[in-house]
């Protein structure tokens, strides 16, 4: 392995945008909890609700501001360390990141304000509406980049004239074939990753015994949701894999760490794959399970990486254990959801302090899922940055090893201290928790207390009022 500008401008495009990716995946499934709390506060008046959409938004508030951060981050590194990544699709990617930027995140940006700081100062109608808008625009942003996203794994609607992607169809551009269910994958796995952290939230407040309704909600909404989109996320994914086997049949080879294509694919449990060898040491797999799964037959013959020339193959090592790491914590999930489900039937969800004593930890899966995924799907493309129209090692920008070294050693150290600081404080907050007045002492209380102590709260974190002030405003 040769240490150049090329690797290092790798390392530290993975770096940052690992970084950035868990955090604009935890704002989507937050704003749409969020949004979901208050319509429930104005449907039912229970005041649990409006104290947890309270809650939920300052972690919110901090968490979006994180990725932004980060994401800006991105931006300057196309031109900085592939400037000839824009010259040859810019013409494409170009827009579709500027459709993102104008129509998303300004729309995010223009409600963001009303939805941290309205509580007081608009109706209960217009901050439910723009918790639902900064919900949609959250959305709307995971739409424009998972569609330059896809085009990229899978480019259409373009032509190519001396090395430069020109647009043809901009329907095609941006309903290109793999990005139907990337989008829905990758929303549902930004749900599920909030719903586990809402989870872990309630159970380490109910291990505590701040046995609160709002703990308890928080508890239920999410199992909910895990027991019901889990297993819809499998579906999903199953889907996903029938359609990498058709658009990116080297990205399934190597997932699957297939090297004979003159016989059915086996689903290998595990191996270690050993490119030079082109075999598999320490196999453990199940004959034709990986053929039925992909294309519907335990019979059925698809590509392998020796059918590609060594130049077009993937890598296969990260892939290959990156897929099973996503796999294998969905299935997980599925299982801790329904035996969550199982136990609420049963009535005895907050007595298990077995099963909480697990919940409270469970927070990190939906992003290490993420990951995970996000690795199969960038090193499984390799080594086309865009395919068939340019490759990683043709798109990095005319800069030395050194720049690219001090560059990646700044980063990790800023980041190593703006992010600590970051979920430092979402962890303080989760701690704090929305019922700071009932505390341990006052079970079953969340729902009759004042406001007189959140309202403080909010003033001190937002500047939104007089913390003294216990009198309930007509627009709550």
């Amino acid at each position: 392995m040769v240490i150049d500008a090329f690797l290092l401008s790798r390392i530290q495009f993975a770096f940052t945008v690992s970084f950035h990716i868990v955090f604009p995946a935890f704002t989507i499934g937050l704003s749409a909890y969020i949004a979901t709390l208050l319509g429930l506060w104005l449907k039912t008046g229970d005041q649990k609700f409006h104290l947890l959409a309270r809650f939920w938004t300052k972690i919110f508030a901090v968490s979006f501001a994180m990725g932004v951060v980060s994401g800006i981050v991105l931006s300057y590194q196309f031109g900085t360390n592939w400037s000839r990544f824009s010259t040859a699709v810019g013409n494409v990617v170009g827009p579709l990141i500027g459709y993102e930027v104008l129509s998303a995140f300004f729309l995010e940006a223009s409600f963001l304000g009303v939805m941290l700081f309205g509580w007081k100062r608009v109706p209960p109608w217009l901050h439910f509406l723009s918790a639902v808008i900064v919900a949609g625009g959250t959305a709307l942003s995971g739409f424009w980049i998972l569609s330059a996203n896809s085009w990229m794994q899978y480019p259409v609607g373009h032509e190519v004239r001396d090395g430069i992607a020109y647009p043809v169809d901009w329907m095609k551009i941006v309903f290109n074939p793999t990005f139907p269910l990337r989008f829905a994958h990758m929303m549902t796995a930004a749900y599920l990753t909030t719903a586990f952290v809402v989870l872990a939230t309630g159970a380490r407040h109910l291990l505590a015994g701040h046995r609160t309704e709002s703990a308890k909600t928080m508890v239920r909404m999410a199992i909910l949701m895990i027991a019901l989109t889990a297993p819809l996320q499998a579906v999903i994914g199953d889907f996903h894999g029938r359609d990498t086997a058709t658009y990116q049949p080297a990205k399934l080879a190597a997932i699957e760490a297939h090297w004979d294509s003159s016989k059915p694919g086996a689903l290998v449990l595990f191996a270690w794959p050993d490119e030079k060898a082109e075999l598999n040491r320490f196999e453990i797999s199940i004959p034709g399970v990986a053929s039925l799964v992909t294309h519907g037959s335990m019979t059925a013959l698809f590509p392998s990486l020796k059918d590609f020339p060594v130049q077009d193959r993937p890598p296969v090592l990260i892939p290959f254990f990156a897929f099973r790491a996503m796999v294998g914590i969905g299935v997980l999930m599925i299982l801790f959801g329904w035996i969550g489900a199982w136990l609420w039937r049963k009535g005895t969800v907050f007595e298990s302090r077995r099963w909480l004593g697990i919940a409270q930890y469970t927070w990190p899966a939906g992003f290490i899922a993420i990951l995970s995924g996000w690795f199969v799907t960038e090193v499984g493309r390799q080594p086309w940055l865009a395919t068939g129209i340019i490759r990683s090692a043709d798109a990095v920008s005319p800069v030395t090893t050194t720049q690219v070294a001090i560059s990646l050693f700044l980063f990790i150290c800023v980041y190593s201290v703006v992010f600590t600081a970051g979920i430092l404080l979402i962890n303080r907050l989760i701690d704090k928790g929305p019922d700071e007045i009932t505390g341990a002492d006052a079970p079953e209380q969340s729902s009759k207390r004042t406001l007189k102590a959140v309202q403080g709260e909010a003033a001190t974190i937002f500047g939104d009022g007089k913390p003294g002030d216990d009198k309930i405003q007509p627009a709550i």
